[in-house]
């Protein structure tokens, strides 16, 4: 994402990427890229953020203390991470998305107004998704953004229940 972005702040006048945080630093960039928050000397109007969880709290530090807004798109974050950025909204404008695809977003409106009708119905509503089993989290954070609009418009009446097993077991050729 990282990538993205620059390329699309390259290619609109009215961006500028004053820095970016990265262990590795191809040194193409443009712009300056530091290994850690703790070491960042530039300061911008917003952190946008596509990194991992363990960056999470540092980023979070950073934004606090420096009064920066931040656009989290960070999955896979803890219970204690997502308590942590509800605090820190009330410190530190916060956006946080699981996903930025206009064509997620409109799904998730779109699930909220099929589950008003859907789940009063009787139906049941479920969720499965496919990735390779080294996909560091599972569910994905644009599932559990599908589940949670869904469980919103019915008043947070489901819980969820995951499972990452593999249940396909492919044909034999002779079957």
């Amino acid at each position: 994402m990282g990538q993205t972005i620059t390329e699309i702040a390259d290619q609109d006048p009215e961006i500028e990427i004053a820095a970016g945080i990265d262990v590795r630093d191809s040194g193409t960039c443009g712009y300056p890229v530091f290994s850690g928050f703790s070491q960042c000397t530039v300061q911008g109007d917003v952190i946008v953020d596509f990194s991992s969880p363990a960056v999470f709290d540092s980023m979070m530090d950073y934004s606090v203390a420096h009064q920066v807004p931040v656009v989290v798109c960070t999955t896979g974050l803890s219970q204690e991470q997502v308590n942590r950025l509800d605090e820190d909204s009330r410190k530190v404008a916060v956006l946080r998305s699981a996903n930025m695809s206009v064509g997620i977003n409109l799904l998730m409106k779109l699930l909220k107004e099929a589950a008003k009708t859907l789940a009063p119905a009787g139906f049941d509503i479920e969720i499965v998704e496919k990735h390779h089993n080294l996909k560091k989290d599972a569910p994905s954070g644009t599932a559990l953004a599908l589940a949670d609009s869904i469980n919103e418009a019915v008043d947070h009446r489901y819980t969820y229940k995951f499972d990452r097993s593999q249940d396909y077991q492919p044909r034999q050729k002779d079957e």
